[in-house]
């Protein structure tokens, strides 16, 4: 089976300072994936360039089989990837239920815009409860809620999520985590950013280790996680 999401020699700047430095990474149907490394490694760059936001200068993207290297994040949303930001970005002056209509603006049919955000309530009841509040009310936990409920919206077939669990509490980044792992058992291949390195090895099955712009290690969770040397010596710990 060809991989959901391929990146082949993957390079990107910000004008002259280059962010990426020939990234090579897959992603399977069904997996869920890590991307590790510490600030500035190129994780946030990484997905910019998967999901349009920014053009690789080198290198090749492919998703389902086909080049979506300098497409249009519109495209690209379009073609079944959906990328949720970090620091959420949900719109604070509009209701819950507003902010989740944004995420199917490209669904036409009324009836499934209904269905698809039935399903979201069904998965964050918390949503539902405050359906009518503004976002900008919510707590940062529901926030995260929001923008992946939001992200899922446009039913895609590989989300990016980055750093879902940031500045949550430890009960709320559970709940996301398992989020994560709920996604994976209905068939969602999922592509996660996590600075919380043990949080992103719970719920992956492989990771990439990034530093100044390549990929420096790539193994199965649990070797990672037998491998503390290799972790402190790009991670700090």
């Amino acid at each position: 089976m060809a991989p959901v999401l391929e990146l082949k020699g993957v390079e990107a700047a910000y004008g002259k300072a280059k962010a990426l430095h020939g990234i090579d990474l897959r992603v399977e149907p069904g997996e869920v994936v890590a991307l590790l490394g510490a600030n500035g490694a190129g994780k946030t760059t990484t997905f910019r360039v998967i999901s349009g936001l920014m053009r690789p200068s080198a290198g090749e993207v492919r998703f389902d089989g086909a080049s979506i290297a300098g497409c249009s994040a519109d495209a690209v949303l379009r073609a079944g990837l959906a990328h949720c930001p970090e620091e959420r970005h949900v719109w604070p002056e509009m209701t819950v239920e507003e902010n989740l209509r944004l995420g199917a603006y490209l669904v036409s049919q009324r009836i499934e815009i209904e269905r698809r955000m039935e399903r979201i309530y069904l998965r964050f009841p918390r949503l539902k409860e405050r359906r009518r509040q503004s976002a900008g009310t919510l707590s940062g936990g529901e926030q995260q809620m929001l923008a992946i409920g939001r992200a899922l919206m446009s039913a895609p077939r590989l989300l990016l999520l980055d750093e879902p669990s940031l500045g949550l509490s430890p009960r709320m980044a559970k709940e996301v985590l398992a989020v994560i792992r709920e996604l994976q058992g209905q068939g969602i291949t999922v592509l996660l950013v996590e600075q919380n390195v043990h949080n992103a090895l719970s719920v992956a099955s492989r990771a990439y280790v990034f530093e100044t712009g390549r990929v420096v290690a790539e193994n199965t969770s649990q070797a990672l996680l037998d491998s503390p040397d290799l972790l402190k010596a790009y991670l700090g710990g």
